[in-house]
């Protein structure tokens, strides 16, 4: 009926008479299955439409079988799988491409996208800013409070196991998740879970978050566990900070005290090293000369056995010569008589370096050397002055 029927409303312009629509309605339906209405089986009353014969209907029940059955048709995509339902009960996991099933009410399909990586917030929701307190903080192995926030990606592996298995994915992953990193943080340090050890927390969550989801056969996977935040809370940042620059002073000076034990130790070690290889050095020189002062006794010992009297002058003359030799005053004792021979080295070494006449220089070796004999009794005064004039004639001479 439309809304040009001049049937629709009534001259007051108000709603037409539902008693007489539906009484139309009937009519036309009994039309449409082939029914006789009417007084005395005249056919419908007042419808206005033939009725239809058996062969119209047998066309109409065939176009809407295949209505029906073009309706199982579906497609799915490369990313998706596909799990028919027959009766709510799976049956099959159909790949990517064109399928077909049995309409409903018999089966059913449900695509699951198998690439898609979710995201679940725990400690925070959208933003780190929006704090959910109640999952955040968490009580470590000292007996500190930190406060954590984090986010983990998953996708899914089995998607039977994800539709029939899950009642609330999102909700079920973040449940495994709060519960994993409790237990992690809570057999860890305080400084561990803030500073060096935030990648080792997040990796051992990630495996205990993943045991969980499959003991419980959920059928999803973590990709990733992302730590947003890791610090104390809001009401000890402070004296934690603080706590912080003390401990950094104290790995500074250790730094300062292993860098000068590092020069220190090297350098006391060098020093060592060398006294010992002066030692061992001195104690071969030692040793070698001992050695040759030995094999020269020996020598000596195989000459003197030979000729004792002239070995004997000769090693005397050689340490006489050793003993004086930087000596520049000798003094000569006569056995038979009572002067006393003065031997003035030193005159002697002065005058053979002094020019001569003719400006050439006396060599050591062409100065003579006179003995001088000094009495030891009454004219020792006599002796010295005759000594003396004799040394100052000499250098008059010289000149």
């Amino acid at each position: 009926m439309g809304l040009n029927d001049p049937q629709w409303g009534n001259k007051n312009g108000g709603p037409p008479d539902l008693e007489a629509l539906l009484k139309k309605l009937k009519v036309q339906l009994s039309v449409l299955l082939g029914q006789k209405t009417g007084p005395g089986n005249k056919g419908p009353a007042n419808s206005g439409l033939p009725a239809l014969s058996g062969g119209a209907l047998g066309l109409l029940a065939v176009i809407a079988v295949m209505i029906w059955l073009a309706s199982g048709f579906y497609i799915v995509d490369a990313s998706q799988r596909g799990v028919v339902l027959r009766f709510g009960k799976q049956v099959e996991v159909t790949l990517a491409g064109p399928r077909w099933h049995i309409p409903y009410p018999v089966e059913a399909v449900e695509l699951v996208n198998l690439s898609q990586v979710r995201t679940v917030e725990v400690g925070y929701r959208d933003n780190v800013k929006n704090k959910m307190a109640k999952e955040s903080l968490m009580l470590t192995d000292d007996e500190n409070i930190v406060d954590i926030q984090f986010a983990v990606q998953y996708f899914l592996r089995d998607p039977g196991e994800y539709l029939f298995n899950n009642r609330n994915p999102d909700e079920n992953v973040r449940q495994a998740a709060e519960t994993s990193i409790r237990e992690v943080v809570g057999k860890s340090k305080m400084d561990f879970v803030l500073y060096e050890g935030r990648e080792q927390v997040a990796a051992s969550a990630t495996k205990l978050i993943q045991d969980i989801l499959d003991r419980y056969q959920s059928g999803i996977v973590i990709s990733k566990l992302t730590m947003q935040n890791a610090q104390p809370p809001e009401q000890v940042q402070a004296a934690f900070d603080d706590a912080v620059k003390a401990g950094q002073d104290r790995e500074r000076q250790k730094n300062e005290g292993q860098a000068y034990a590092n020069d220190v130790v090297p350098r006391a070690k060098g020093t060592a090293a060398r006294l010992i290889q002066e030692s061992e050095g001195y104690k071969q020189s030692v040793i070698a000369n001992a050695e040759g002062d030995a094999s020269r006794f020996k020598q000596i010992l195989v000459e003197y056995e030979k000729a004792p009297a002239v070995t004997r002058d000769r090693m005397y003359l050689d340490m006489m010569s050793q003993v004086m030799g930087n000596i520049s005053k000798v003094m000569v004792d006569q056995k038979n008589g009572n002067s006393l021979l003065y031997l003035p080295l030193d005159k002697l070494i002065e005058s053979s370096r002094s020019p001569t006449v003719d400006g050439s220089v006396q060599s050591k070796s062409d100065a003579k050397v006179d003995l001088i004999p000094v009495t030891s009794q009454g004219n020792d005064n006599n002796a010295a002055q005759r000594a003396r004039d004799s040394l100052l004639s000499r250098d008059r001479g010289t000149r």
